[in-house]
């Protein structure tokens, strides 16, 4: 990426929250590249189109997208990757040397990686707690890496017929199951919960001894009361955190053309500001 590519930023509402800022500037300090430049907007699907129309694409290098824009941005691109392709969802945008602007998808390599990074690479079977947005992209990340069926535990016939929708289009074996036989999920080698802050606490108790991996994508507050009971029950842990480092590392790797962005120093600074808060 050239050096006049030089502003990025995260788009989304709300935004306040986002730890992007502080994990992409830790990046280029490491990397050493001065007059790097990460912002924060708030940005609703409304005021898309407008914002995306006023920026100079000889100054941008990318986007970070977050909710409500995955979806709304993808008409106003020239294009995405099969990655974003296979769940319609877009959290990065690059804009290229010769003037298009491509959308990707960094989240579902980055809960691989995730997982990776703690010994997960294959299971036989896994759950997902939730069937919003971040479920499609755990359920296409354990298209990569689960060899046979995935539940799914949602709270309405609606969102089970979507998750079945998915898994057809990512060639998942997928299965359904009512919310409340959640704690069900927990005899899976692999459990994913997507679901928004303090949704699962009441499951917390139903932990069994010696459960497999729970990949909790909060990062905030952390840890939630069902990580903690998997934790003290014996069982591995991977947090939101871990998923916004390896997103954010694959976004700063696109957006910097630096080959290997630096994971250790972008993971500390995530850790520093969320102690902060």
């Amino acid at each position: 990426m050239s050096a006049t590519h030089h502003k990025a930023a995260v788009l989304g509402s709300p935004i306040a929250h986002s730890l992007s800022p502080v994990l992409h500037r830790a990046a280029y300090d490491e990397l050493g590249l001065a007059g790097r430049e990460y912002g924060r907007f708030e940005i609703d699907e409304a005021a898309l189109p407008g914002f995306l129309a006023g920026l100079d694409d000889a100054e941008w290098a990318g986007l970070s997208l977050t909710m409500p824009l995955k979806r709304a941005v993808i008409p106003l691109l020239d294009g995405i990757s099969d990655t974003a392709a296979a769940v319609e969802a877009v959290n990065t945008v690059i804009f290229t040397e010769d003037g298009h602007r491509i959308g990707d998808n960094t989240d579902i390599p980055g809960i691989q990686e995730a997982l990776r990074e703690r010994g997960v690479t294959s299971v036989e079977s896994a759950a997902i707690l939730g069937a919003g947005a971040t479920a499609s992209s755990a359920l296409a990340a354990l298209a990569r890496i689960c060899t046979g069926e995935v539940t799914v535990y949602v709270r309405s016939q609606a969102r089970a017929d979507e998750m079945r929708g998915w898994g057809e289009r990512l060639g998942v074996t997928v299965r359904t199951a009512l919310w409340d036989a959640a704690a069900s999920a927990f005899a899976a080698p692999l459990v994913i919960a997507t679901t928004p802050a303090g949704t699962t606490d009441a499951l917390a108790g139903a932990v069994p001894e010696r459960p497999g991996t729970l990949f909790d994508v909060l990062y905030e507050p952390w840890p939630t009361a069902l990580a903690a009971a998997w934790s003290a029950r014996g069982g591995a842990v991977v947090g939101g955190l871990d998923l916004l480092v390896h997103q954010a590392v694959l976004q700063v790797e696109q957006m910097t053309g630096c080959e290997r962005a630096p994971l250790a120093a972008m993971r500390k600074a995530g850790e520093a500001a969320l102690a902060a808060r």
